[in-house]
């Protein structure tokens, strides 16, 4: 309620939600959409608002002058990234702190450090190991967050499941049955939102992670289950097609660091998902989007791993060349640390989930051996981090947007970061295991 509330005090200089997407503010505008479809009005209520709308652009058009309103269509023709959204400044602004902070991030240091490494020798033995160990927590994870809450999440669903997926094709023990209700869950809820999309509202309240990157995610939660296309899934494709009608990429207004604060990460997903699954009667739009992703990826500049892992799965995903590839693995690459790790930012330790975040990108988009003396540094630095529960432990960086529960997971406050790094970093190690 807070938010929505902040939310209306910004009219009229509102966030507009055009159909398809979270755009541009559009001034005059009295109640984004999103906050209308929250506030479930009455049909009276929705007529008088249309009427008072109706009015206040009326009066706007006869007080400003052509210049003015030249300059409006301008600002409304923005990049949609270009404008402030809860949580920090988008892309191409000017922040008033450190720039290497992310959108939405705490601006305080995390209390608690990170996981020190401990020196750990690659064996398969050690790994298939680290990966039985981990199997049972990430379950915890999920099942605790679905008993909990009704709503799909990439931290504590897709990462998760892309672990599980891979660890079952090399013959562990991931039953079936557990893998079919998690599907269930994810996909009636997206079932129940289908008429949602369809008209451009998405699956939840902007900019808290209700728009195309949480779409997006969940196309790559659709791929990792094996799901084929369905009506459900063309919707959920449709609307992330549509969230951005102009421009060469996605952007994220949600700004909570890492999974959700990267242009690159909602580009690098949407992307591969609309092409698996958009519809046939989109399929000249879904290339044309391919194509200028493909060039926007090429030139935009990465500032920070979760940038430089999604650069290099988007592009992979949009078809760049092997060269292509090669060169933006060679960033990646550049960045890993001496103890075989990943830090999320150039000023940050590293830890299990740019590691594994980095080693997935590596090995899926530029077919980088899990023998390579790189991947072999990162797996050992993942062994050497792991808990004895089976986890791995991540501070968070983002302000909290929910009230505060236990999933099952560990780790507390920190669990939804924590849960995402632990599947990253056990689908890394997971492809290190012979197939059985």
């Amino acid at each position: 309620m807070r938010t929505v509330l902040g939310l209306l005090l910004l009219a009229p200089f509102a966030l507009a939600q055009p159909p398809g997407g979270f755009g541009p503010p559009r001034p005059g505008e009295l109640f984004p959409p999103f906050v209308l479809d929250q506030l479930a009005l009455t049909d009276a209520q929705k007529k008088t608002l249309d009427a008072i709308q109706k009015d206040v652009d009326a009066k706007l058009a006869k007080i400003l002058t052509d210049a003015q309103k030249k300059e409006l269509k301008e600002f409304a023709d923005r990049r949609p990234g270009d404008f402030p959204f809860p949580g920090g400044p988008g892309p191409g602004r000017p922040a008033e702190r450190d720039p290497f902070i992310p959108r939405g991030e705490r601006v305080t240091p995390a209390d608690k450090p990170r996981d020190q490494p401990k020196a750990v020798t690659h064996s398969p033995e050690a790994v298939r190991a680290a990966v039985e160990k981990a199997l049972p927590v990430l379950w915890k994870g999920i099942d605790g967050h679905t008993a909990k809450r009704d709503c799909f999440t990439c931290h504590n669903h897709t990462v998760p499941l892309l672990a599980l997926t891979a660890a079952k094709a090399r013959g562990f023990d991931v039953p079936d049955k557990k893998l079919a209700e998690q599907t269930a869950f994810i996909v009636e809820g997206f079932e129940a939102m289908r008429e949602r999309m369809l008209d451009g509202r998405g699956p939840g309240p902007a900019p808290t992670g209700g728009g195309a990157d949480n779409t997006a995610y969940a196309l790559f939660t659709f791929e990792i289950l094996g799901l084929k296309p369905t009506p459900t899934t063309e919707a959920v494709a449709t609307y992330t097609l549509n969230f951005v009608r102009r421009g060469d990429h996605w952007f994220t207004p949600a700004g909570r660091a890492p999974t959700e604060a990267s242009d690159f990460t909602t580009t690098a997903l949407a992307v591969r998902g609309i092409q698996k699954y958009g519809a046939e009667k989109d399929r000249e739009r879904i290339g044309k989007r391919v194509e200028a992703v493909r060039g926007w990826l090429l030139t935009a500049k990465p500032k920070d791993t979760e940038d430089r892992v999604f650069r290099l799965l988007g592009l992979k995903a949009a078809g760049a060349s092997a060269l292509e590839l090669a060169d933006a693995a060679k960033g990646l690459l550049a960045a890993q640390r001496e103890t075989g790790g990943w830090g999320q930012t150039d000023k940050l330790d590293a830890d299990a989930y740019a590691t594994g975040t980095a080693l997935y990108a590596l090995h899926t988009a530029a077919g980088i051996r899990t023998d390579d003396p790189a991947y072999r540094r990162g797996l050992e630095f993942l062994l050497g981090t792991q808990r004895a529960d089976g986890s791995w432990y991540v501070p968070t960086r983002s302000r909290p947007v929910q009230r505060y529960f236990e999933s099952g997971f560990p780790h507390e406050k920190d669990q939804f970061i924590s849960c995402a790094a632990t599947g990253w970093a056990t689908a890394a190690l997971a492809f290190d295991c012979e197939k059985k």
